[in-house]
């Protein structure tokens, strides 16, 4: 009897520490998923590369950059803001040059289940320019980037 009693002590305590493991296993790649989303559609997309292409699959359609205009929200449409990226692209624009470098720092990157919030600062030529919360929403195709606002420095 004791030794029924053992196994079966055991035996949770291995189930348990099984499924913690594949939990924290998961959340880790939904983080990972979730960083490699921002930096190629987000940071990469709008801005080192103005890859509208990638921006368009990373970002959801009903998208917005949400700001405060007064006592007012601002709302700008992810198709405005692929058009605008376009159009840098097409006008010339040097990905190579200093002042079209920016470089993240993820602050902070919080998923739970199949939503996910994400803080990341962006810094040119060595200033912190933005402090940016996106969030993110997992669908069955994946993670999309569904609202950003943000605080200019």
């Amino acid at each position: 009897m004791k030794a029924t009693i053992k196994i079966f002590l055991i035996s949770g305590i291995l189930i348990s520490t099984l499924a913690f493991a594949i939990k924290k296993s998961e959340e880790k790649e939904n983080v990972d998923a979730v960083k490699e989303l921002v930096l190629k559609a987000y940071v990469n997309g709008a801005f080192n590369e103005l890859d509208a292409d990638s921006m368009q699959k990373g970002f959801h359609e009903d998208f917005a950059i949400y700001s405060t205009k007064g006592e007012e929200i601002s709302k700008y449409p992810i198709g405005d803001w692929v058009a605008s990226v376009r159009k840098r692209r097409d006008d010339g624009y040097d990905a190579s040059a200093e002042k079209n470098i920016w470089k993240p720092t993820f602050a902070s990157v919080d998923v739970t289940g199949g939503a996910a919030q994400v803080k990341v600062e962006l810094r040119n030529q060595g200033k912190h320019v933005y402090t940016d919360y996106l969030s993110l929403l997992k669908f069955e195709s994946g993670w999309r980037i569904v609202a950003k606002v943000y605080h200019k420095h």
